[in-house]
């Protein structure tokens, strides 16, 4: 009897904690009530529940009877220490000290020595999931065998406990929650929040919604959540696709264009957030979103706005600064930091960073210019040249305007540069063609004038005259022609040269297999030396045709070239004409029509291209040889031969 009794007490304290666990929210208060009703139940009138508390691995003396104020709400115990209470959590079971004065298995709490506990019993508390939240300890100050049906009880209750809790945190945690909540949205004007249901249907709509959208309560509650959604939007299935995405992950961005009662679009920064329950399903939404269309707005004409200055700027490659003389801060545009010679970034932006490339022939100018227009408040434009890194050099051309103060100090100073090297460099090429133009006008001017003069001390008449004077100026005009096609950097070659003049002659086609030509054919010549070199080789040429190896069928011409190094260093073309099997007239005669080219080699070449000459009337044909000079120089540069007449007889 008495064990039924015992077990009758047992089951009505199971139903009395469960009655109060129903009817209480409050999460101390049923701790409180689950340690009187188990003290009561083992008659020992103390008990408590140790919560853990992870983030400092410690027991917390969460809830008890029988105890001293100082102990329940106050005391900590180390979970590091080999206390019966951390074996019991880590264990997963019940553990029981029949008599503390003769444990040797735990460390005991001082405070409970000192409360008198003589044996006491742990029961491990589990939440859902059998995660630990605690230990629930009874107590008993004098001697005391607790049983096994105490233990099973006690675990039996500790089983019933764990649940309470969870659900009680679980309700704590939603009705912070909501308090929350119902503050931010009942304060919050500037932000649309509502909530919608699991169809996604506006169950409710708060004050910031109206304000943001124009809806009432009264018309947005019952209405889908994509009230607001422009009709493009809908119609592309982007408010299902929103709450879709919610749905599986939780969270989705809505951040779009949205369609306000009165028909005005408004551009809204917003998320969706699901409302899950505890098996993770969607039971509603909420949304929240403000109204950012001023300032997207004025983010899309900034936009706009710097994207028609960045192309601007690409454009005409300039190179910005913007200078705080106060300060001594500058901002540079990407293309400045180019212009400088500098990487993008490289440096910091300053005035010494900015002189410290200005070539130093330049410096002192640019620098005065610059303080002179400061100092007058007139505006700065000036031309000056920058040296890179790589020791290249460029020239920039740059304007700027300063501001200044009430009274008249500089404070601040914008401006650009544009890089003029291209247009500097044209200059000079352009003065280096006029000379060159002029140079060459004289040149053939001299050159028609001789030839015409030469030709007529030729010439037994008229006739005579018109012939050899017409071959010799096709003979100029074709050297013409050859420097005309030159571009940049390019010259005319020796191989183009005596191509040319071979093939003019129309006669060697047929003596072909008795011409052989030997050297390398892009030499190239001096554009000075071009027209009388071109002569020379034509009164040869011409010669050959009508007298000499290109006339007789047996004959041979056989014209070689190459280049070596002079006694300066300085490259020369050596020219060896030479032609065999030749019928040459009677002793002490010259084929006809060799003075005046004779004269143009022994005496013009010498003295206008510093060439050096032979020119021998051998016994089977004319042998001539001709060594000048050649260089590796720009067509544009200056040539040695100089301003001079080309008369041989001079």
């Amino acid at each position: 009897m008495p064990k039924i009794r015992e077990m009758m007490k047992r089951q009505q304290v199971l139903a009395d904690f469960g009655d109060f666990a129903i009817r209480s929210e409050d999460l101390d208060a049923v701790l409180t009530e689950a340690c009187r009703l188990v003290a009561k139940a083992l008659g020992t009138d103390r008990a408590k529940v140790l919560e853990i508390q992870e983030e400092r691995q410690q027991l917390f003396v969460r809830a008890g009877v029988g105890w001293a104020k100082d102990v329940v709400g106050h005391v900590h115990l180390s979970m590091t220490e080999a206390s019966s209470e951390t074996y019991s959590i880590n264990a997963g079971e019940p553990v029981v000290s029949q008599d503390i004065s003769k444990e040797d298995r735990f460390v005991i709490p001082a405070f409970m020595k000192e409360a008198g506990v003589v044996a006491l019993v742990n029961v491990p508390i589990l939440v859902p999931g059998r995660r630990p939240y605690g230990v629930l300890q009874v107590d008993a100050t004098g001697p005391r065998t607790f049983g096994d049906n105490e233990i099973q009880f006690l675990r039996t209750y500790a089983t019933i406990l764990g649940p309470v809790i969870d659900r009680l945190r679980k309700v704590d945690r939603l009705h912070a929650s909501e308090e929350r909540f119902r503050r931010i949205v009942e304060t919050v004007q500037d932000y649309a929040i509502f909530t919608t249901d699991a169809e996604d249907r506006i169950d409710n709509w708060f004050p910031g919604a109206e304000a943001v959208f124009g809806w009432t309560a009264d018309e947005a509650v019952g209405q889908l959540g994509s009230i607001a959604f422009t009709p493009e939007d809908r119609a592309a299935g982007e408010d299902k696709r929103e709450i879709e995405t919610a749905r599986r992950d939780g969270y989705a961005a809505n951040i779009r264009w949205h369609l306000r009662k009165d028909e005005r679009r408004i551009f809204i920064e917003g998320a969706v957030w699901a409302l899950l329950d505890e098996g993770g399903t969607a039971r509603g939404f909420v949304k929240v979103g403000q109204d950012v269309t001023q300032r997207k707005r004025a983010e899309t004409a900034l936009r706009e706005s710097e994207e028609r200055l960045r192309s601007a700027v690409e454009v005409g490659q300039l190179g910005l600064w913007d200078w705080n003389v106060t300060t001594g801060e500058v901002h540079w545009s990407d293309e400045h930091f180019r212009m400088e010679g500098y990487d993008v970034g490289e440096v910091t932006p300053s005035y010494e960073a900015w002189s410290s490339r200005i070539h130093p022939e330049d410096r002192a100018r640019t620098e005065a210019a610059l303080h002179q227009a400061m100092e007058r408040q007139e505006e700065f434009a000036h031309e000056f040249r920058v040296v890179h890194p790589d020791h290249s050099v460029h020239w920039l051309s740059g304007r700027g305007k300063f501001d200044h103060d009430a009274a008249g100090c500089p404070i601040r100073m914008v401006g650009a540069m544009v890089e003029t090297t291209d247009r500097r460099e044209w200059e000079e090429r352009q003065q280096i063609l006029v000379k060159e133009l002029q140079h060459r006008t004289f040149n053939l001017m001299g050159m028609v004038r001789s030839m015409a003069d030469a030709t007529i001390r030729s010439s037994v008449d008229l006739k005579d005259f018109r012939a050899k004077f017409r071959d010799r100026i096709e003979a100029l005009a074709r050297a013409q022609r050859l420097l005309s096609q030159l571009r940049d950097d390019e010259r005319v070659t020796f191989g183009d040269l005596i191509q040319a003049e071979l093939d003019a002659t129309g006669a060697l086609d047929a003596a072909r297999p008795r011409v052989t030509l030997d050297g390398p054919h892009d030499v190239p010549l001096r554009s000075g030396t071009v027209q009388t070199f071109a002569m020379a080789l034509h009164e040869l040429t011409t010669n050959a045709v009508k007298y000499g190896a290109l006339s007789q069928p047996g004959a041979h011409l056989a014209v070689r070239w190459r280049v070596e190094d002079g006694a300066n260093g300085e490259p020369w073309l050596h020219v060896d004409w030479r032609e065999s099997g030749v019928t040459m007239p009677p002793d002490g005669q010259a084929p006809g029509g060799t003075g005046q080219g004779r004269t143009l080699i022994e005496k013009a070449l010498p003295y206008q291209l510093q060439a050096e000459t032979t020119y021998v009337m051998a016994a089977d044909g004319i042998h001539c040889s001709i060594a000048l000079p050649v260089s590796n120089r720009s067509p544009l540069e200056s040539h040695d031969a100089s301003h001079q007449s080309p008369d041989p007889d001079r």
